[in-house]
């Protein structure tokens, strides 16, 4: 027999039952069926296919044969897909997602962002999920136009009309430069100084920034639109920028970058806001999800020296 059969999911399940309980009575004990009921579905899987799985002479344990371990492997991995439609189907028809788009900005620190997606993921094993890490007001537009339902937005997003926001922590925001930048080297900062040097910006190309400046002292900038660019660009001494506390402290404590103790410009907090559409409330998966990013939020400590960037 050149070209097999289509064996049921049915005969595979038999098959696989004898294999993980070692016997045909096992197996019929699991799957509450008579042992000729199992014979007789494992002999018409052995028909479909044209090749004898099970070598049954000799010993009372059914053994299997090359075939047989061979077709151990995709039988499996038919078995574990079927499972996982059935539960993806079973959530569906309980309301919950089969995909979630999430949009984070690219502030929120990344451990905090691993923890609460490796819960997720142990959570909701059927809901696939789309991460957009985007900067400033981009994460309130993709909310906005449907991209994504939920996100996690800087303070750009509070008082958006169609967006419902919740209070989802803070970082403190810091001014840095490399220790051989100009700035780097002054023992005492005077007021003013930073605008006369390049201060790295991050920008992006949403509605909601055009054109606007956040935290922009400089009469000379370099505008980028990927936080690690700035970070690299930092280090390199190029320019002098603010920059989220938790992604440089190990910069800090190695001497990569200092800390600017500028007089006129001492960095300031960044809130975070969970944000959906008010007319596209988020489901079980996404309203998750934000509850999440507001419990880590919760241990956020506030500089009471620093104003609200």
């Amino acid at each position: 027999m050149s070209n097999p059969g289509n064996p049921t999911f049915d005969q595979l399940r038999i098959f696989l039952a004898i294999v993980d309980e070692g016997s045909f009575a096992g197996a019929g004990r699991k799957l509450n069926r008579a042992v000729s009921v199992i014979s007789y579905g494992i002999a018409n899987l052995e028909a479909q296919l044209g090749v004898t799985l099970f070598d049954r002479e000799g010993t009372r344990k059914p053994k299997l044969t090359v075939a047989g371990r061979a077709v151990l492997a995709e039988s499996r991995a038919v078995s574990e897909g079927i499972d996982g439609l059935r539960a993806k189907v079973r959530g569906l028809l309980q309301g919950l997602e089969a995909e979630v788009d999430l949009a984070i900005d690219v502030m929120v620190p990344s451990e905090r962002v691993g923890r609460v997606l490796r819960a997720f993921a142990r959570e909701f094993p059927t809901v696939s999920l789309r991460l957009h890490v985007e900067a400033l007001g981009a994460i309130a537009a993709m909310v906005l136009d449907g991209t994504a339902v939920v996100g996690i937005s800087g303070p750009l997003a509070a008082g958006v009309e169609g967006l419902e926001c919740i209070a989802a922590g803070l970082i403190t925001m810091v001014p840095v430069a490399a220790p051989d930048h100009p700035l780097g080297r002054m023992a005492t900062i005077p007021p003013g100084a930073g605008r006369g040097y390049t201060q790295l910006v991050l920008t992006d190309r949403s509605r909601f920034t055009e054109g606007r400046d956040f935290s922009v002292v400089s009469h000379k900038t370099w505008r980028l639109a990927d936080l690690s660019a700035k970070h690299a660009l930092l280090r390199e001494g190029i320019g002098w920028g603010n920059m989220p506390g938790p992604m440089i402290q190990g910069d800090l404590q190695s001497g990569a970058l200092v800390r600017l103790a500028m007089p006129d410009h001492t960095g300031g907090t960044y809130r975070f806001g969970g944000i959906w559409r008010r007319d596209t409330p988020p489901g079980p998966a996404a309203s998750w999800l934000l509850e999440q990013f507001v419990a880590e939020g919760r241990n956020d400590v506030e500089d009471p020296a620093l104003g609200d960037l």
